[in-house]
């Protein structure tokens, strides 16, 4: 927007003296700037004050100023602490330890008199609880082999299935792998830094790739039961979306959980085309809850074995 220039003293001067009707000409042309200068001003200002949190725009576009979130708890009066009632979480001796250290008596605090051999009275015990040094285990196995005196075919032991290789690693250390990458959203270089740190031993990135797709399919037969059963017999199932990354792209992380039991699914869509590929939804006999941010979608018809699902929004 181009605004005109302020008249000068000397153009002021000259309107004055041309008389009243080009005075109030002037003051309107004046007026008329203001309320540009002040729409605009305005504009500024509330293009500054928008967030994420208060705009559309995305979190990462608060930079280092993002707003303060207040809280909407109130004080409820009580002292801080625990409670009249409240079952504590204190760290309680245990019957059999692991270890035991003694602290022998070896000469009497007050007079130094020698107390080696005077016989024991009582102890007083003290517990540590501490983790013990990682290190990782390493088991050979060792096939036999042996050959037949009576036709001189050699024979080789089998090793359990799940040892093929002449080196390999482990399924606990692969299960932490995943615990750290898939579970705990811990990138791939910061999980084999941190199993590195614990262990000294670097795992490839395609090691953990490679763990986290082996678990995935142990534990698709379980998955699809619990499928079967959100679609089957719970009687109130809460579905929800969330957005996340696939390979750059945004896709979203489809969920349909009771209280006990969660079924994820990642997607490329968030509406219809989604809910029919996962395939809990169009066929529920039970009820569908969801959020008012859920997206839209369809109910078809659904097979005469079960009712119509009834949708709710929470």
């Amino acid at each position: 927007m181009t605004l005109l220039p302020l008249p000068p003293d000397d153009e002021v001067r000259a309107v004055y003296r041309q008389g009243e009707d080009a005075v109030v000409a002037l003051v309107g042309e004046l007026r008329a700037l203001i309320r540009q200068l002040e729409t605009r001003v305005q504009a500024l200002e509330d293009q500054a004050a928008k967030n994420s949190r208060n705009s559309g725009q995305p979190p990462s576009s608060d930079g280092l100023r993002k707003p303060r979130t207040q809280s909407l708890r109130t004080r409820s009066g009580k002292s801080s602490g625990g409670q009249p009632g409240h079952v504590g979480d204190t760290l309680r001796a245990v019957e059999a330890p692991d270890h035991l250290e003694v602290h022998p008596v070896t000469e009497c605090e007050q007079c130094h008199t020698p107390l080696s051999a005077i016989a024991v009275q009582g102890y007083e015990p003290r517990q540590v609880f501490d983790r013990p040094d990682l290190r990782l285990e390493v088991t050979e196995h060792r096939a036999e082999l042996k050959a037949c005196p009576h036709c001189g075919h050699t024979t080789q032991a089998a090793c359990p299935a799940d040892i093929s290789q002449p080196v390999q690693y482990g399924p606990r250390l692969k299960a932490q792998a995943v615990y750290f990458n898939p579970y705990h959203f811990i990138p791939l270089e910061r999980t084999r830094q941190r199993l590195a740190d614990l262990y000294g031993q670097t795992l490839s990135e395609s090691t953990i790739i490679d763990a986290g797709v082996l678990l995935a399919a142990r534990v698709w037969p379980m998955t699809e039961r619990i499928k079967t059963h959100l679609i089957t017999q719970a009687e109130v199932v809460h579905f929800d979306e969330t957005g996340l990354r696939v390979e750059g792209r945004l896709h979203w992380l489809h969920s349909a959980s009771t209280t006990q039991l969660s079924y994820y699914r990642v997607h490329a869509k968030r509406g219809t085309l989604a809910m029919d590929a996962i395939g809990i939804l169009p066929e529920l006999h039970g009820r569908a809850i969801h959020d008012p941010g859920y997206p839209t979608f369809t109910i078809r018809p659904v097979p005469m074995r079960c009712a119509m699902p009834t949708i709710c929004a929470s």
